[in-house]
């Protein structure tokens, strides 16, 4: 697993700006090399204000955009099209206004599909089999998996001290969820953790307790953000007020 690093920049604004900017060369260097890419989005107003910026960026057009899988961490098991459903975030933001194949487009079921919050979880979990790597059992390969962090310091839908903490499947059903809805579907950390890269990306001072929590080394039981890593990366994006209380030798202003 890797050491996590950190870049903090001025403002929300650059932070969305410079992610963007990132994840268009993550995705074009993972073409170069394999001839595909496969990102995991998140959801959240940071997660919005990215997806924007990738838009807006003339480089996105080197990208192959049929040739990337698109996957989520969590969703709200809420109906299809529902405005708090991540994915309805993403293809609004961005999704609809790009050239993506539709069958790599890969959302957690809705809650009208016919199926409970434990079906489609199996759901997800057996459509990433049938897009695991060559060799693998379960899983495709992650480039870069994108997570927000929580006030609480909750990551995906893995919130602290809830029972999914402790969950090995690589999907689960979330009940009981501390924020609304109570429902919800999530990637699990033995997921999220077979990711090449992982981003944690945070805005605001209200993310700054958790942000400097996670990275003094709290437990992840109580901090779930502090559990998460890529294989090969593990990389916070922060603005300054999230990064209010980072230990210094994380730092990197831009």
């Amino acid at each position: 697993m890797s050491e996590a690093s950190v870049a903090v920049h001025a403002d929300a604004d650059l932070l969305a700006q410079a992610v963007a900017a990132r994840l268009v060369v993550k995705l074009l260097d993972a073409q170069a090399e394999r001839g595909q890419a496969a990102v995991v989005l998140t959801g959240g107003r940071i997660a919005a204000a990215v997806y924007r910026a990738v838009g807006a960026l003339p480089a996105k057009d080197a990208v192959d955009w049929s040739r990337v899988d698109f996957w989520w961490g969590d969703e709200r098991f809420l109906p299809a099209g529902d405005p708090e459903r991540n994915e309805t975030q993403a293809r609004a933001a961005l999704l609809d206004a790009l050239p993506v194949a539709p069958e790599r487009i890969h959302p957690m079921p809705p809650s009208d599909a016919g199926l409970d919050p434990e079906e489609a979880a199996a759901q997800y979990a057996a459509e990433l089999a049938r897009a695991a790597r060559p060799g693998t059992a379960l899983l495709p390969h992650f480039d870069v998996l994108m997570l927000g962090v929580g006030e609480d310091g909750h990551v995906a839908s893995v919130f602290p001290e809830h029972p999914v903490h402790y969950e090995s499947r690589p999907v689960s059903a979330v009940r009981g969820s501390p924020k609304p809805p109570p429902v919800r579907i999530t990637l699990t950390l033995p997921t999220i953790n077979t990711a090449e890269e992982v981003w944690l990306v945070a805005g605001g001072a209200d993310k700054a307790h958790a942000v400097g929590m996670a990275l003094a080394g709290a437990g992840p039981v109580q901090i779930p953000a502090a559990g998460v890593q890529g294989t090969s990366r593990t990389l916070w994006l922060l603005d300054r007020a999230a990064a209010a209380t980072v230990p210094a030798r994380f730092r990197s202003l831009r």
